[in-house]
């Protein structure tokens, strides 16, 4: 057999596979089906050589990536709402967001560094402005609130610089729905089916969460004459996280299995009962009992960060079976080839 005869048998071999995978593969005899024809033989299952994955999953672990999530939410959301609190004269209640947003932007760099690896690493991604990445554009504003968040708070305490402080307080405010929301594209972007295919939503359900989680803070530490706009603010906070959650599972129809069992499963359930137990808890008791506000506060942070892990780990479920790479894309190569034949 010559050289050329192997190079055609390849190619032959490399398009009847391409054709099997869409539903269009050669019938019985090296015949061709055509387009529009019914086949005999239902499709086989795909499985993947070995078992293993069509993707590399990503080498990211929940104590850091996930609380990188949860953390920036919590810190961008805190800044909005501590900005409104100061405005409204409830310094209590600010002066604790302005805390809480300034810790927890702390705890997500220094998580996200140890998954870097080394500080220089994040150092190295602001040597250029890609607009077109997300990781990019996210470190430049964390760059630019981190400094602002940590001005807020620290001349809150202190007293010094007010007018410094007040614009400090607004600048983290301007930047803080960026924060708790650009995590949100950043993992879409990836090609984790179970993230990339919730692109839409997802920004949703981390404003939501990280508006709650932001709302119990006020919750647990001010008192409960300055929290009744952050209890307003956890109910609409909750609701849109979970409602934003529904619709991104019923939209991505197979692809939400990873969000519906397993360990994503069960902490997205964990998230739905600790949010509207929280939600409910801030609305209805916490304009009485201090007890009852902090316990509700309590419940809205564990449900924000239910939900940040069990988004991990939904979406790192996904890349490990290669079904749910798989099976979506047959799906829409068939949907396509309908298309073109006019569903004959």
């Amino acid at each position: 057999m010559s050289t050329s005869d192997v190079t055609k048998d390849g190619v032959k071999g490399q398009r009847e596979g391409r054709d099997a995978l869409i539903g269009q593969g050669t019938g019985k005899g090296g015949r061709r089906r055509r387009r529009g024809e019914r086949a005999m033989v239902p499709e086989a299952e795909f499985t993947s050589y070995y078992g293993k994955p069509v993707l590399n999953a990503p080498v990211w672990e929940a104590a850091d990536v996930a609380a990188y999530l949860f953390l920036g939410g919590l810190a961008g959301a805190g800044s909005v709402l501590a900005a409104g609190a100061e405005l409204t004269g409830r310094p209590v209640a600010a002066r604790a967001l302005k805390i809480s947003s300034l810790a927890a932007i702390a705890g997500s760099a220094a998580a996200l560094i140890h998954d870097l690896g080394r500080p220089a690493r994040f150092v190295n991604m602001l040597r250029v402005m890609k607009p077109t990445s997300p990781m990019s554009m996210g470190s430049w504003v964390l760059a630019a609130y981190g400094p602002a968040a940590g001005a807020a708070a620290v001349l809150d305490v202190t007293g010094l610089f007010k007018p410094l402080g007040r614009a400090a307080t607004v600048g983290a405010a301007a930047l803080g729905p960026v924060v708790a929301t650009y995590t949100a594209v950043l993992i879409a972007d990836t090609a984790v089916p179970a993230w990339h295919e919730g692109y839409r939503e997802m920004p949703l359900v981390f404003v939501g969460s990280g508006t709650a989680a932001a709302s119990g803070v006020a919750l647990l530490a001010a008192p409960v004459a300055e929290t009744a706009p952050m209890r307003s603010a956890a109910v609409l906070g909750a609701g849109l996280d979970l409602a934003a959650a529904k619709l991104m599972e019923r939209r991505l129809g197979m692809l939400a299995e990873p969000y519906k069992q397993g360990k994503g499963g069960r902490l997205m359930r964990a998230a739905a009962i600790l949010s509207v137990a929280g939600a409910a808890g801030g609305a209805l008791l916490g304009g009485r009992s201090r007890i009852a506000a902090a316990l509700s506060g309590a419940a809205l942070l564990a449900g924000s960060a239910c939900t940040r892990f069990g988004i991990f780990h939904a979406g790192m479920r996904s890349a490990q079976d290669p079904k749910y790479t798989v099976v979506p894309q047959r799906e829409r190569a068939n949907a396509r080839d309908t298309a073109k034949t006019g569903g004959a």
